[in-house]
């Protein structure tokens, strides 16, 4: 198998730009091997972490996520890298439906740079596992005044090895009942969602819907997963 770089820029980006557009999230095809997804899967208990937030303490569903320390994982900061960049031009263009100035950098580089200007210093890939029982209310991953428009999950435990546990997004448009995606993740393939907002084409033209996620009630078995935020926190 290609190494994990020449397999993420292999994605069908016309196919994923399409979905978002289309229907507001995107997955891509399998990048990280059956042996990465394990190697990742084994960090939530071996990997170097800034905080670990116990969800229920904070009301915000039940189950335990850890946001990684600086140097990332080399799987992780080599995936953040690669999938920047198409990302920001579809952020690029919608900003310009939304009518907003923001414009995204090219390089995760500069735009991470942005973040460290605004305050914003600490990492932000995080790990998350869920028990039987656990759930993550809806949500935005909005750490601060900057924030770029996409992120990325993907599963790491292995097939069959939990039930339930369905990753939720939530569209909620003007004047409109919230419409609700109910979505499978692949282990090893991301799923690419807006962070906050996208635009959305009426009669009149663009308008904004706001977006959160969540993750259904967990039945049965263990549920791990990978988010993959480009924006750094305060």
């Amino acid at each position: 198998m290609s190494n994990l770089t020449d397999r993420l820029r292999m994605i069908d980006w016309r196919a994923v730009t399409e979905s978002l557009d289309r229907d507001g999230f995107a997955q891509s095809a399998v990048v990280f091997s059956d042996r990465e997804a394990d190697e990742l899967d084994a960090l939530f208990d071996a990997g170097s972490f800034r905080s670990t937030i116990d969800m229920e303490r904070y009301r915000f569903g039940e189950g335990l996520y850890r946001y990684f320390d600086r140097p990332l994982p080399e799987l992780i900061e080599t995936a953040r890298e690669a999938l920047y960049p198409p990302l920001a031009e579809l952020a690029n263009q919608w900003a310009q439906r939304l009518g907003e100035k923001e414009r995204y950098p090219a390089r995760l580089e500069e735009f991470l740079a942005r973040c460290h200007r605004a305050g914003q210093t600490r990492p932000t890939p995080l790990i998350l596992r869920y028990g039987p029982g656990g759930h993550n209310t809806l949500h935005q991953d909005i750490y601060g005044e900057v924030a770029f428009p996409f992120q990325a999950v993907t599963l790491l435990s292995r097939d069959g090895s939990f039930s339930g546990g369905e990753f939720v997004l939530l569209e909620q448009r003007p004047r409109a009942q919230s419409r609700a995606h109910v979505i499978q993740l692949e282990r090893g393939a991301f799923l690419i969602f807006p962070t906050r907002e996208r635009p959305v084409l009426g009669r009149r033209g663009y308008y904004r819907t706001q977006m959160r996620h969540g993750v259904a009630t967990v039945r049965s078995g263990e549920r791990t997963t990978l988010g993959v935020i480009f924006h750094d926190a305060k």
